[in-house]
């Protein structure tokens, strides 16, 4: 929100010398964040020039310049026209335009000198909104004067930098979803009022004293809202009035064109003009209609199944049944709620008369539309934050006052006011409650007067204070909310800052040990912790190979998504992972490696409802049982993806591409790093090469994760280099399997002997699966067993292969004879035998 300081000035008492960063300091202190300060960046000559003659020059680098003569009248020191190259194009002979001169110096510290450019003597520049720190005025280019002061009286060589408003100072703030009433001068004068004791005068009271009460016979409107969301009607209140006889061709007033610009806003024609700055000033939207073209009665309502609407953009759109409609008597949609006006209903040249609507709408209805049919607005920003009910009546008749002054219309005396609004909740606050969540004492008198400050209607009743929130406030409706009052308006600076003392005998509990210690071992492996959005599409399943609907039934799919193209919850940490390997790669970054820890969502069965209860009251036991029923498990993955060199290059030699082995590494030296054994088996599970993928489970059998080379087809597919490499394991399961105490394990002093054994095998058994039974078969007095071989060929026989283990047995208790430790072998060669069909090689 863009705040000019002397609009401000007008509805709240500013000093004398009061600065912009003054004022920005002020409204900081009671929670609006300075976004930036705008204006008195320019100094020397910025004038009003006309365009004598515009000669197009084709350049060899493709571009074609302009070479001007512009009249600058006598702000040269000469009288003579000045020659300017300009590259853009959206203006012509004759027009006025914004001159540079030489000496001046524009935002940025950029100072302006003639210079030789294109062939010419360039002495100046004609300017574009950007270049003067302006909100861009829609043209995309050079801004025309005659655009913006339509019908002012302007001469070459006037100073332009009062025209534009560039010798005034505009402040601009960050507005919070629960301080929607700052989304206007009204709104950011009372804040400021609050920071400051500055006298606050309500553009609103006297407009309220003005504007009349509900009449007979006005423009007829009915709400038919017949699917109303949380039992919330689409509209409350909606307040229509004519003005006739206006003249749509009359100019805006310099002053309203420099204020919509100076707030961000471009003059577009007087009576949208009038309607944005009502809604600047007051923070109502508001929007006109050709009375023409309507048949009464107005309805609001909710759209038909299969329902289009041309909107003000000219785009057709397919609604939806949740969108809010303004239609009128013949059915003809005159524009979605609160969002866009409809094409057929605009104001056009030939336009007399109109209908100007104050309507209150729900915001979750309006943040909805917008969202759906990605129309973000100046009206639907300030409607989803709550707009005041109260406020309509006043905010017509401020439109009213302005076409009647402005455009020479004539008001008809019948008012249309459909009120359904009902008075917030009022609510019992204990004045103590703000000392203890605080931490400061404030008596019960400052507590009241800082409520009655923010416009809370308070009764005193029992030693609680009974409170009615001021209309403008949706955002306040329990105590905690009156105590935020207290504490912003008191003084966020006068809250100490003490650092809580935790009890003794508590800290990380052993899941957030076990999470920093697999987070650190991979980031000293030189990987790179990332986070990634967790939100999917059935588009990304697919690409990773997981059948497409199996997947969408473990999925949760969002009621309200960020991003309608990514509505579902994902199901592994590597599907959105992989966004974040594309964009380094894209960067130029050849070799990466990535690993994030995060949620997933694991649904089993179909998806619950879960039931709301009131904010600030504990649910009812059974009430969390069914709460808690409906929310899916939801796992914590670690998941990695590696790209490029494992091992760099160098004048040592060739590097090494990074391959399947590298994650199933990493993955091994996580459950090393826990002390939990690890029983990893060949796998063909999606996303990963059938051929190059190793699954982990305990002892046990339960899963904890995969790790390989990604699938080809997933690889293209999702455009990833070539053998790009991956993993994911479940933490929590590995947190439970290392709750259990690790028992150190004395040196050992006694031999270890040593013992070879080959086996033949076919081809398709795995070495894991050997390994698990010569480990069965050893018994106790197995120490370590490690496979050292491999042998496809003639020698092992067609179809077979021969695997080689060097097993190491030892005692704790004495030295083992050889007789002992032939036998141990052979029991494993036994076992291995009969569960694997190993034949040992002589």
């Amino acid at each position: 929100m863009r705040v000019p300081l002397d609009w401000l000035g007008e509805y709240v008492e500013l000093p004398s010398g009061t600065s912009g960063l003054d004022v920005a300091a002020a409204l900081v202190k009671v929670g609006l964040e300075e976004e930036g300060l705008h204006g008195r960046e320019i100094t020397g000559p910025l004038v009003v020039g006309r365009v004598l003659t515009r000669e197009p020059e084709p350049q060899k680098n493709g571009k074609t310049i302009n070479w001007c003569s512009v009249d600058v009248g006598a702000a040269n020191g000469t009288g003579e026209p000045q020659g300017i190259v300009c590259g853009a194009h959206n203006f012509e002979v004759g027009d006025l335009v914004v001159v540079v001169l030489p000496g001046a110096e524009l935002p940025g510290g950029f100072a302006i000198a003639a210079r030789k450019t294109y062939g010419h003597v360039s002495a100046g520049m004609i300017c574009a909104a950007d270049e003067l720190g302006l909100p861009d005025d829609g043209s995309g280019g050079i801004i025309r004067l005659a655009d913006l002061f339509e019908g002012a009286d302007l001469e070459p060589g006037q100073d332009a930098i009062p025209l534009l408003g560039l010798d005034r100072e505009t402040i601009e703030i960050n507005v919070t979803p629960d301080r929607g009433y700052c989304f206007s001068l009204r709104g950011v004068a009372r804040e400021y009022s609050h920071a400051t004791g500055a006298v606050f005068t309500d553009p609103v009271a006297a407009l309220a004293d003005s504007a009349p009460a509900a009449t007979e016979g006005g423009f007829a409107v009915r709400v038919s809202d017949d699917a109303p969301l949380r039992g919330r009607v689409g509209c409350d209140r909606f307040v229509a009035r004519i003005v006739r006889g206006i003249d749509v061709s009359a100019p805006t007033p310099a002053w309203m064109a420099t204020r919509l610009t100076e707030a961000g806003m471009r003059p577009i024609s007087l009576p949208v003009d009038i309607t944005n700055y009502a809604m600047l000033a007051l923070g109502q939207p508001l929007h006109a209609y050709d009375l023409a073209t309507l048949t009464a009665p107005i309805v609001v309502r909710r759209a038909a199944p299969g329902e289009k609407l041309k909107t003000l953009d000219g785009v057709e759109r397919d609604l939806f049944a949740e969108d809010l409609l303004i239609t009128d008597g013949s059915g003809r949609g005159l524009g979605i709620a609160g969002v866009m006006g409809g094409f057929d209903s605009e104001i056009t040249a030939s336009t007399t008369d109109v209908l100007i609507e104050g309507a209150h709408f729900d915001p979750t209805t309006i943040a909805r539309s917008a969202r759906r049919h990605k129309l973000p607005s100046e009206a639907s920003r300030r409607f989803e934050r709550g707009v005041d009910p109260q406020l309509a009546p006043a905010a017509v008749q401020l439109v009213v006052d302005l076409l009647v002054t402005y455009a020479g219309g004539t008001v008809d005396a019948e008012v249309t006011d459909v009120d359904a609004t009902v008075a917030a909740a009022t609510i019992e606050f204990d004045p103590a409650l703000a000392t203890r969540l605080i931490g400061v004492e404030y008596s019960a008198a400052e507590v009241s007067s800082v409520l009655t400050q923010v416009g809370c209607e308070i009764v005193e009743r029992d030693g609680l204070l009974v409170v009615s929130p001021p209309s403008w406030r949706p955002d306040i409706t329990t105590g905690p909310d009156l105590v935020e009052e207290v504490a912003r308006i008191k003084g966020y600076d006068q809250i100490p800052s003490i650092l809580p003392t935790p009890p003794g005998g508590r800290g990380l509990t052993h899941a957030q040990q076990v999470r920093r210690i697999l987070t650190d071992l991979l980031a000293a492996q030189g990987l790179s912790e990332i986070w990634s959005a967790p939100f999917v599409s059935d588009d990304r399943h697919a690409a990773l190979g997981y059948p497409v609907e199996a997947a969408r039934a473990r999925t949760v799919r969002l009621a309200n998504p960020l991003n309608e193209e990514l509505p579902l919850m994902r199901i592994s940490v590597i599907s959105t992972m992989v966004d974040a390997l594309k964009r380094n790669i894209a960067r130029g970054i050849k070799d990466v490696a990535l690993f994030e820890q995060g949620l997933v969502v694991a649904l089993e069965g179909p998806q619950l409802s879960a039931p709301t209860s009131p904010v600030g009251v504990r649910p009812a036991p059974e009430l969390l049982d069914r709460i808690r029923a409906a929310v899916p498990a939801q796992p914590r993955h670690l998941g990695i993806l590696i790209s490029g060199e494992a091992e760099h290059s160098g004048w040592w030699g060739k590097g090494r591409a990074a391959d399947c082995s590298d994650a199933i590494a990493l993955v091994r030296a996580l459950g090393e790093a826990l002390a939990v054994p690890l029983t990893v088996a060949a796998d063909h599970e999606m996303p990963f090469h059938p051929g190059r993928c190793a699954q982990f489970t305990l002892a046990d059998g339960t899963l904890v994760g995969h790790a390989g080379e990604l699938h080809p087809k997933v690889v293209s597919a999702l455009g990833l280099p070539a053998r790009t490499i991956g993993a994911e394991v479940d933490i929590d399961v590995l947190a439970a399997a290392s709750e259990s105490a690790v028992t150190a394990q004395p040196i050992a002093n006694l031999p270890l002997a040593g013992s070879d054994v080959a086996l033949v095998v076919d081809a398709g058994v795995t070495a894991a699966a050997v390994e698990a039974a010569l480990r069965s078969g050893a018994g106790d007095l197995l120490e370590s067993i490690t496979l050292f071989d491999a042998y496809t060929g003639d020698q092992a026989g067609d179809g077979k292969k021969s695997l080689a283990y060097r097993m190491g047995f030892r005692s704790a208790d004495r030295t083992l004879t050889t007789d002992e430790v032939n036998s141990a072998r052979d029991a494993a060669v036994a076992a291995a035998a009969k569960a694997t069909g190993a034949v040992q090689r002589t």
